[in-house]
This record gives structure tokens, sequence and C-alpha cells, in this order.
């Protein structure tokens, strides 16, 4: 077998040189038809750091080119291209400011930033169909699923005790709602003087920022305006970060400081059952009424049903956690890839920003102004401060209302008073997104 074995391996060398001829003949050709179609060109040192500065950031800023296309497969403009992301940039870097310094909504303000630096990073089309965020955004915005699992979540963290033990709360809720529809209306007068041009769809999506309801501004813009997307969020995120500024102010100018110092009475306890039953009411006159809202009361009344069922406490305990954290991660990258320098920078979204923000300053003072009204009426005494929670910003309105109220009674907690229209706001923001995608869509 050893004599066998060697006159095998004798043999394969023999061959094998003649193998390699053949094989270094064939692979001979095809380098000579590779190099005739593409000769090698020879670079110094200096040609080939020419070359590769050419493909940085740095060289398609300072040098923009015209063909180069938007996410949307739309050409850009060479101010875009340069100017543009340099101005988004520092936009960017000022949202993440105020998500940091100042702590306004970090959790949603900081991926929405970082997301619009990425979408504004030259070369990589990040926000492309292909890229990391325009994935995003396909996977769960254009469809607006994500909006919808930020409902389910904010659900299970709702409780509609204080709202069911002082039923009256709900139409300061309603009330706060004014500010919607006062901003379409404006942004349909101003589109009507030439001063902005958006259609009635534009001014629909528009207007659920003075609800300042940022997954429901979310949903409704996914469906009615996706090219508004960015300012949209942005405005309604930002305003909603901004209560502890915007709101004081405007509820000190509408009371006396004799009706600040009023001191509501403790609220009676809500049972459980009374819980239970609620969500289930409220989805199904949703369903019989308004159907358009049901995706979004939906959701929310799954999550708080499966909260105050007390049976799948893990499942609500994962919706009210990991899974809103999950959701938020992709939602404010999704959101920020559309903060690119063509969609962000045109006149438009100034004026969604000033509409944004009046919305929300009528919506305010709607809801102190029917708080004021329900006092005068009420046997029981109404904080007219309570009004201002009717807007959708869960809970930082109402905690606002609260230290508003302590400023001129220290004995005076109205956390639990206030919490009755915010959760009442919630709900009618969503149904007044349902409204006018009834009748916009």
């Amino acid at each position: 077998m050893r004599n066998l074995f060697l006159t095998f391996f004798i043999v394969l060398s023999l061959f094998l040189p003649a193998f390699g001829a053949t094989d270094s003949g064939a692979s001979g050709s095809t380098g000579e038809k590779v190099n005739q179609s593409i000769p090698y060109q020879p670079k110094s040192v200096t040609e080939l750091f020419a070359s590769f500065y050419k493909t940085t950031g740095v060289y398609a800023i300072l040098h923009p080119q015209k063909g180069v296309k938007t996410a949307d497969g739309k050409e850009m403009s060479l101010f875009a291209q340069s100017g543009g992301r340099i101005i988004m940039f520092m936009i960017c870097f000022v949202l993440l400011y105020l998500a940091i310094a100042k702590g306004f909504e970090p959790l949603l303000l900081l991926p929405i930033a970082f997301g619009g630096i990425l979408a504004n990073i030259p070369v990589a089309d990040l926000a492309g169909e292909h890229g990391m965020l325009g994935i995003i955004y396909n996977m769960g915005i254009a469809n607006e699923f994500f909006p919808l699992l930020i409902f389910m979540g904010v659900g299970a963290m709702t409780d509609f005790g204080p709202l069911l033990a002082n039923p009256k709360t709900a139409f300061l809720g309603g009330a706060a709602q004014f500010g919607i529809f006062g901003s379409l209306v404006g942004a349909a007068a101003l589109s009507d003087a030439g001063i902005f041009h958006f259609t009635m769809k534009q001014a629909s999506a528009i207007s659920i920022i003075g609800g300042a309801d940022g997954p429901t501004s979310i949903f409704i813009a996914t469906k009615l305006a996706p090219e508004l997307l960015g300012a949209i969020a942005v405005a309604a995120y930002s305003y909603m970060a901004l209560v502890p500024v915007i709101q004081p102010p405007i509820m000190k100018a509408l009371t006396t400081e004799s009706e600040r110092k009023i001191k509501m009475t403790t609220c009676r306890r809500v049972s459980r059952h009374e819980k239970m039953i609620f969500p289930l009411i409220v989805l199904f006159l949703t369903i019989l009424i308004l159907p358009e809202a049901t995706p979004l009361i939906g959701a929310f009344a799954f999550g708080n049903f499966a909260k105050e069922s007390g049976v799948v406490n893990r499942l609500s305990h994962t919706m009210q956690h990991a899974l809103i954290n999950i959701v938020t991660i992709f939602l404010g990258l999704g959101v920020g890839s559309k903060l690119a320098s063509d969609q962000f920078l045109v006149a438009e979204t100034l004026g969604i920003m000033v509409i944004g923000l009046i919305a929300f300053g009528v919506g305010t003072a709607a809801g102190v102004l029917m708080a004021k009204l329900m006092n005068k009426f009420s046997k029981e005494p109404v904080n007219p401060l309570i009004g201002a929670a009717g807007v959708s910003a869960v809970p930082m309105s109402a905690r606002v209302v609260s230290k508003v109220g302590q400023e001129y009674n220290k004995s005076n907690v109205l956390l639990m008073h206030a919490m009755g229209p915010n959760v009442a706001g919630v709900i009618g923001s969503a149904v007044a997104a349902g409204i006018l995608l009834s009748i916009f869509k």
C-alpha cells in the first residue's frame, strides 16, 4: 500500500504543472480581455488622495451637482445639497440641545434630531428606499403602524379614574380641541390669501398640532400630507415639549388670582368594573359613529382594557415599557428621515410652525375659558386652571396645571383633577382626527 500511494503522488506531481499552465493560460487570456476593456491607469499618491476626496461628504457639500436625486426620486436643488444640509445639521443640533440640556420630550426629540442628521448625510442615502431610515419609514410610518403601537402603549399607561370620577371634565377635553378646528380654518384662510399654499388635506394634517398629540399628528399627516410629515412632527413634539413654557402665561392671563386659588373637592373612588367597561363603551361608540377614528381609539382602548382587566399583567407591562420604548426609537428615526433639507427648508414649514403655535395656544385658552364657565354654573368649585390640561400632552399639561395651582395655594393639589380633561383630550384629538379623515381622505 505504501508503494501504491508513493506511485500515485509521483504521477500527480508530474501532471500538476500541466494543469497549472492550462489554468494560467486561461486566466491570462481573461486578464488580457479585462485589461483591453479597462486599461489600468497608474496614479500617484496625490491623485489617489484626490479621488478619495471626491467621495467624501465634504466634497458633496462644497461641490453640489445637478441630477442628484432625493429619497423620493426627485431632483435635489443645489442649495439643498450644500447650504441646506448645513442648516439642517444646525437645526438638528438645536433639537438635541433642547432634548438633553432642557429635557424637552427627550424620548422623541433625541431620535428625531439624530434621524434628521442621518437623513442629511450626503452620498450614503440613508433616507432612500433601501437605506436604514427609508426601511424604518416604510416599515411602520408609511402604513401608520408605529403611531398605533404608541397609542396602544399610552392606553396601557392611562388611568381613566379621574375622568370617570368627574365626567363633566370631559367637556374641557372637548373644548381644547377648538384649537384643531380653529387652525384648520386659519390655514385655509392663509392659503386663500396667497400667503401659503396649503391644500385642504395639508391644512387638516397641520391642524392636529393644536391638540398637542404627537402620535395622532403623525398618523393623520401620513394619510393626508406625507410630504409635510417632518415639519408637522417636529412642530407637534416641540410644542408638547414646550408646554411648561407656553401654557402658564395663557393660564394666568385668563384667570384671576382668586380663581387660581380655588381648591377642588376630592374625587370619588372609581371601581375596577367601571374602568374595564369604559374603554369598551368608547370603542363601540367610535365604531358606530366614527369608524375612521377606530384605528387610534381601538389601539388605545385595547391597551387600557388589557391593563384594567388585571389578568394580562405581563402584556400590559410589555406595552407600557418594552414595546413603547422600542417603537419610540423607530418612530423618532423614521420621522427624522423626513427632515431632509429638500423637504424641511421650504416656506410652508414656517407656516406650519406658526399655525401650530397659535393652534396650541387657542386650544389651551379654550379649555381655560370653558372651565371658567363651568365654575360659574357648577355646584362644586372648579379651578379654571384644569381647563389647560384639555390638550393631549399627557401627563405634561396636568403637571403644569398642578404646579401653577400650587404657586398660589400650597395645599392645592390639582394633578388628579387635571388628569380628567387630560385623558379626555387624548380621546378628543383622536375623534377630531377621525372627523378630518372622514371628510378629506
